[in-house]
């Protein structure tokens, strides 16, 4: 994630992947994934995903939760916007299949990209 390669990432998803966004919608397979991120890295080009903790399921499952940071600065027309730099805590629930990320959950404060692409829209 933090280097934003595209197609690593696509490579490490099962292709029914689903993702879970902190507000509850959810994209289901790799193809639509990888667009997702590649939106994403346009709109956030230094997001970085800072993890401090990491806690694997001990029931048996291949699961693991990642705790941390999400940050980056909102970017317009190819240009990053004034004062739009943000930083919100954030954690990750990963499940992962036959080697590959099943399911990837963010449980985030996406609020304060939203005040900067709010802002840049005004």
């Amino acid at each position: 994630i933090n280097a934003h390669d595209v197609d690593g990432l696509a490579l490490l998803m099962t292709a029914n992947q689903r993702f879970t966004e902190s507000l509850g919608a959810v994209v289901e397979g790799r193809d639509a994934m990888r667009e997702g991120w590649q939106f994403y890295f346009k709109m956030v080009r230094d997001y970085n995903l800072a993890i401090s903790h990491s806690f694997v399921a001990d029931n048996g499952k291949a699961e693991a939760v990642l705790v941390g940071a999400a940050s980056g600065s909102y970017w317009s027309d190819g240009s990053k916007q004034p004062d739009s730099s943000w930083s919100t805590p954030a954690a990750v629930r990963a499940v992962v299949r036959d080697g590959q990320i099943a399911e990837w959950q963010l449980y985030a404060d996406n609020e304060p990209i939203r005040e900067q692409m709010r802002a840049a829209s005004s």
